[in-house]
């Protein structure tokens, strides 16, 4: 039973925030382009992150319209949450990262989108690595690659590059910073300082309380009483049988060590730049009350970092509607307001 409500946790993560998509359209959820002035506020240039690699990924480089300023545009990463993501952040009806290429270029901040490695090559991320496979193959590598794409191009001021981490990518941007990201600044969306594995019992019992009755929600809460004797199994495995123990998930043992053993909130220490900390107060998959409030005591006594609450938004920043699973699929935009706010910062 311990593994089938793991199972539970990663259709929430997994699926959720990285549904794969065949759908190819870059535009908005909406189906407009509904930030932009005007059609030619930016242009979008094709490219590759890590071209000549075997693990090359398809991205999009929007640069504003106009002309360049003396020291080059402002830039950002767009780094992904959890799953098979592609570069316009599809999770059902929503194109979270669009909107915020969108956005962002139609208002002088260049932007820099790419399908994740898992989406692109995921078969033979698995053929390859197996269970080697941990978040630096997954998404630091390629987070690092595209900040040095940028911060080469002559059009970008090197010194104006940030991070924008959704999801995972928020929790993992300190450590991304630390391993020579060389970023100027991190924005984390729904992000989190916690182990992985806390936010997977958290959400475990919201889905139990939420989508189960009787004897069936009696007996998957039961068979939490013994997570915590399951992760100190997971992380107490020596590397090489941790890389031999497939989880139901799919994910191997030693994916969840590797995450234990380089503690979001460790890097948050000793990383000092900038941050800007944004949370939706009605996201059911981030808690509002353990994540971000953990980043607000780890971080609060800094004078270079800016906390943001989003009353009535998700873990999308689109304001909610249901309260849960069922509202990813109404079509609909990431809040204005949210985006003025990161534009502002970088701006900063």
């Amino acid at each position: 039973m311990r593994k089938k409500i793991l199972l539970l946790y990663f259709v929430l993560i997994a699926a959720i925030t990285g549904c794969k998509s065949s759908d190819n359209d870059k535009s908005s959820a909406s189906g407009q382009n509904i930030y932009r002035p005007g059609e030619e506020a930016y242009i979008e240039e094709p490219l590759f992150i890590g071209q000549g690699t075997e693990y090359a990924l398809a991205g999009i480089l929007t640069i504003p319209n106009g002309d360049i300023p003396e020291n080059g545009f402002p830039a950002a990463v767009i780094v992904h949450g959890s799953g098979p993501v592609d570069m316009d952040g599809t999770v059902f009806a929503y194109k979270v990262y669009f909107d915020i290429a969108d956005y962002l270029s139609s208002n002088g901040i260049a932007t820099l989108r790419y399908d994740k490695r898992t989406y692109a090559h995921g078969q033979k991320m698995v053929e390859e690595l197996g269970g080697s496979l941990t978040v630096y193959e997954e998404v630091i590598e390629d987070a690092i690659l595209a900040s040095e794409l940028l911060r080469s191009d002559p059009r970008i001021n090197k010194n104006r590059v940030f991070l924008i981490g959704h999801s995972l990518g928020g929790m993992l941007a300190p450590r991304i910073q630390a391993s020579d990201g060389g970023f100027s600044g991190l924005i984390l969306m729904a992000g989190s300082p916690r182990f992985f594995m806390d936010l997977s019992y958290d959400q475990n019992v919201d889905y139990i309380e939420k989508m189960m009755t009787g004897e069936e929600k009696k007996t998957a809460l039961a068979s939490l009483a013994g997570w915590d004797e399951m992760i100190n199994l997971i992380v107490s495995l020596p590397d090489k049988e941790a890389k031999n123990v497939k989880i139901d998930t799919g994910l191997y043992a030693y994916y969840l060590k590797d995450l234990y053993n380089h503690p979001a909130a460790e890097y948050i220490k000793d990383v000092k730049i900038p941050y800007l900390v944004l949370q939706g107060a009605d996201d059911f998959q981030v808690s509002p009350d353990k994540d971000y409030a953990q980043y607000k005591e780890l971080l609060s006594a800094r004078d270079n970092v800016t906390f943001i609450l989003y009353e009535g938004l998700n873990h999308m920043f689109i304001r909610s509607t249901t309260g849960y699973l069922d509202e990813y699929y109404i079509p609909d935009n990431v809040d204005k307001q949210v985006l003025e706010d990161i534009a502002s910062w970088i701006r900063s």
